[in-house]
């Protein structure tokens, strides 16, 4: 982990990405500009982890670029891959809400920058005006309407339209190919290896999916949203 180092992207390019996408891009500009000024922002390489499930309570991140994992299981289990972190996308607004350790592992899947925002700096911010703990919850609110989205795709009993609302989750990571095996997406999905490569191969004939070796890349959005309409 490096700070502000390794990457094209200064703050203020960084700053701009950040309030046009997710969640700080729905709060007002004040506060925006309040939390990006008490930011730091660092760079994370492919395969580093930016916390672990467990750790101490810490500040909330927010992805700039790049591609993150993340893991996450009962506490009595491995924590695996449960979801990808897209750019605009923030977390770590559990520790700030219960003062408890972290229950989830952020990994960086590619090489990322994010903002931090520091446990301090969040309390320091509540201590000069308490309402701006509703604008942090939104975080979690945010999070529960994924994981909501997640249990509804898990329930789908179709293996096909299982991987394909998978996929769908993945769409706004956008044109960049995507880190993951044919395993990985298996887990998400809930679906054997067996089941995803031939969706997969399914879907690259129908042009909605291009397959590599340990990527995909969604290259037809509107196709893969036929699909699921079908």
């Amino acid at each position: 982990m490096r700070v502000g180092r390794g990457s094209t992207t200064g703050k203020n390019e960084a700053a701009a990405i950040m309030q046009q996408n997710g969640w700080l891009s729905r709060q007002p500009e004040p506060f925006q500009k309040e939390v990006l000024r008490r930011s730091i922002l660092l760079n994370f390489a492919a395969g580093e982890v930016v916390y672990h499930f467990g750790d101490d309570v810490g500040g909330i991140y927010g992805l700039v670029s790049g591609i993150a994992s993340i893991n996450s299981a009962p506490p009595t289990e491995t924590p695996r891959l449960v979801h990808i972190g897209a750019p605009g996308g923030w977390t770590g607004e559990g520790s700030f809400l219960t003062r408890q350790p972290r229950r989830i592992e952020l990994r960086a899947l590619t090489n990322i920058l994010m903002f931090h925002l520091p446990l301090d700096q969040m309390d320091q911010m509540v201590g000069e005006d308490p309402t701006v703990i509703r604008n942090f919850s939104q975080i979690l609110m945010m999070t529960v309407d994924v994981l909501i989205g997640i249990v509804h795709g898990l329930q789908i009993p179709d293996a096909d339209r299982r991987i394909a609302v998978t996929l769908r989750r993945m769409a706004p990571i956008g044109v960049h190919n995507i880190p993951l095996s044919q395993t990985d997406i298996g887990i998400l999905a809930n679906a054997s290896r067996k089941q995803v490569n031939a969706t997969l191969q399914r879907f690259s004939k129908l042009g909605i999916a291009e397959v590599g070796y340990r990527s995909i890349k969604i290259v037809d959005q509107k196709a893969l949203d036929q699909f699921l309409a079908e």
